[in-house]
């Protein structure tokens, strides 16, 4: 069985090259961006237009049809030179949404600056900024929509009245309206941002555990089928032992074929004796022999691998009926072995001297303990342990936080429950309703 270490540092590895090529490529693509931009200069153009010749307010309608112009032209100039379905890194991105943000302060420069009810549209660039983009990126932005809302809140041209002059806003309501503003750029980028990034996180973690899962059911098919070659092979290697015996007592020992003869033998011996050993021990295959086992036979098959992992420390593995009933008999669950071989390579790298993993079970319900006798849990760490990308480790050898987070997300898949907690050390319990628990099939699907 391959757990803990090689799957997290695989997770860990997937989840730096798909950050990294996120980073590189970007979220965007050109098409999406060149689509957004030809809909807000459309907007900018009717609304000047309709103003100007449908309200007959007078404005300058050449300054602000430059305005557009110059984005309308810049539009154009990037469809020319990507290709619609390219990606725009995070520096290019920031760099055109900041070129929309000043565009559309040099607009409302011309059209009223914070007078204008269309104020409210500098918050745009900021939004998409803070959906796509990096923190600092998001805080550029940030930054460049509060310096455009101030400098509109001095100077601009008048919005145009009927007649010109007839409605003054007062200053504390200017003040009112920057400050507003401001705020909301703030509070609007950083909740938006936050709530992105989680589901960014979210999204590359179940694509880690997928990829951990998908691999472990491979090598328990592997498995299976390394159990089915033994027993199919069996008969035709007998045959070819059986006509090689004959063949050397048939011929000389002087002939030239007596030595390739023995060499016959001698290898189909030991295939023989290699696949005995894959029908005796198929779990070294990735598999265990029986479709359905106890349960704290499926327990030590995915402790195993972990067992004189730290030569120091001791892993111990009991049984706990509750009541009389019979030990559960499941099937042998990927997801199980791959969790649960997680949790207790967690434990046994943290512990001092001991682990100890606790099968328990009554006619309702299942229950594994897995108990070290390490530093236990940090606090801060206890209310948020099991999302992803938390860890005491992060940062170390590839630890990113992803191990509790896969498991606890392939034992849910089961139907369990898990709890973390310190008892004199780390403790984590899973617990299933026996039935949902003896009701899981072995799925090979790798979905």
């Amino acid at each position: 069985m391959m757990y803990g270490k090689k799957f997290r540092s695989q997770a860990a590895s997937f989840s730096d090259r798909r950050r990294s090529a996120i980073a590189r490529m970007g979220r965007l693509r050109v098409g999406t961006l060149i689509l957004i931009r030809w809909i807000a200069i459309g907007g900018q153009a009717m609304a000047i237009l309709l103003v100007r010749f449908g309200m007959g307010y007078e404005l300058p309608v050449l300054a602000c049809a430059t305005a557009i112009g110059v984005s309308a032209a810049s539009n154009g100039w990037l469809a020319a030179r990507r290709a619609p379905r390219a990606r725009l890194g995070d520096r290019e991105t920031a760099l055109v949404l900041g070129f929309d943000l000043l565009q559309l302060a040099a607009l409302l420069f011309l059209t009223g600056g914070l007078h204008n009810p269309f104020i409210i549209l500098i918050l745009a660039p900021v939004t998409v900024s803070a959906t796509i983009l990096s923190r600092n990126a998001t805080a550029t932005l940030v930054g460049l929509a509060i310096a455009s809302i101030s400098a509109l809140s001095f100077w601009h041209l008048p919005l145009p009245w009927d007649p010109p002059g007839s409605f003054v806003q007062p200053l504390t309501y200017v003040l009112g309206l920057w400050t507003g503003l401001s705020v909301a750029a703030v509070f609007i980028s950083a909740y938006v941002w936050s709530v992105a990034e989680e589901a960014r996180s979210m999204s590359e973690a179940f694509a880690a555990t997928r990829q951990a899962l998908a691999r472990e059911q491979r090598f328990a098919a592997v498995g299976g089928l390394a159990a089915a070659a033994a027993h199919e092979l069996g008969s035709p290697l007998a045959t070819i032992a059986v006509v090689a015996g004959e063949l050397a007592r048939a011929a000389p020992s002087d002939s030239q074929f007596a030595e390739d003869v023995q060499l016959l033998i001698s290898q189909s011996n030991r295939c023989r004796d290699i696949l005995a050993e894959l029908s005796r021990h198929p779990g070294k295959m990735g598999s265990l022999p029986f479709k359905h086992v106890p349960l704290s036979a499926l327990i030590e098959e995915a402790a195993k691998p972990h067992d004189g992992s730290r030569g120091n420390i001791e892993l111990d593995i009991e049984c706990d009926p509750k009541d009389e009933s019979s030990e559960p008999e499941i099937a042998c669950s990927p997801e199980i072995l791959l969790a649960v071989g997680t949790l207790i390579q967690n434990a046994v790298q943290f512990a001092h001297a001991k682990v100890e993993v606790t099968v328990t079970w009554s006619a309702e319900e299942s229950e594994i303990s897995i108990l070290d006798d390490g530093p236990g849990f940090a606090q801060d760490l206890l209310a948020v342990i099991g999302e992803p990308y938390v860890s005491s480790r992060r940062g170390e050898e590839g630890h990113m936080g992803l191990g509790i987070f896969i498991a606890q997300t392939l034992l849910e898949r089961t139907g369990a429950t898990m709890s973390f907690g310190n008892n004199d050390g780390a403790e984590v319990v899973i617990r299933w309703p026996r039935a949902m628990l003896e009701a899981i099939e072995n799925d090979d699907s790798g979905d």
